[in-house]
């Protein structure tokens, strides 16, 4: 059996349990508006960019394990659920732009199918490669193009608008920049630190089950907001 590196699960877990916390307040917010709070910008800034993390946790774990496009084929089949589902929901009166068209598992799938272009690349190369990437998606941010064919890449139509978007550039950036990390700071394969301490454990538990909470949580949430909804 494999040994995992607790602290990366850890890390993932720590950001999979923030997801949580966004998205409940989100629901409690915005949705059914239980709650009035103005967002300040410290809740903005990680609501905004948090998901880099996961990013370029998934770089550096695809440089430790194996089967990168099994892998990235499961994750990306996963986003395509949340598509269905969400655009299911338009049939219920939810706005269109709560439809995930390329969202997080979308681009994580699609990262980790395109690892084995890349694998082979020292991690300088794969280092300049992210910086690049990440440059030209900022600089994609100000375009406007007549097709929506190019969202994948972060090229977006006039008016486009979705609940969870996370186009290749500059995503796929971070996502190498994670794997130059890989092959510095893991290059051994094993824990930069001692053993796992006690209290890390769960997070260690929801690191490596990061992905079916991530699926899971939302209709959890929404369901509990309901209950409390017909309460209050």
């Amino acid at each position: 059996m494999k040994k995992r590196i607790w602290e990366l699960d850890a890390l993932r877990g720590l950001c999979i349990l923030m997801v949580l916390a966004f998205h409940l307040i989100f629901d409690l917010v915005e949705v059914f508006r239980l709650v009035r709070w103005d967002y300040p910008g410290w809740f903005l800034l990680l609501r905004d960019w948090g998901g880099l993390i996961f990013l370029i946790l998934s770089g550096i774990c695809v440089t430790l394990g194996s089967r990168p496009v099994r892998r990235g084929l499961t994750v990306l089949g996963c986003g395509m659920v949340c598509t269905a589902v969400t655009v299911a929901m338009t049939f219920f009166g939810f706005h269109p732009s709560m439809i995930i068209w390329f969202g997080v598992l979308h681009c994580l799938g699609t990262c980790m199918l395109l690892w084995p272009l890349f694998q082979k690349y020292p991690w300088w190369a794969l280092l300049l490669l992210g910086l690049t990437g990440i440059a030209l998606g900022f600089l994609f941010l100000r375009l406007r193009v007549d097709t929506v064919w190019l969202i994948p890449l972060g090229l977006m139509f006039p008016g486009f608008a979705s609940s969870d978007y996370f186009p290749l550039l500059p995503h796929l950036g971070f996502f190498l920049t994670g794997t130059a990390l890989g092959k510095t700071l893991y290059g051994k394969k094993r824990s930069l630190f001692p053993s796992a301490p006690r209290w890390a454990e769960p997070l260690t538990f929801c690191g490596r089950h990061s992905l079916w909470i991530y699926l899971l949580h939302q209709p959890v949430l929404y369901a509990v907001c309901l209950i409390l909804a017909s309460i209050f």
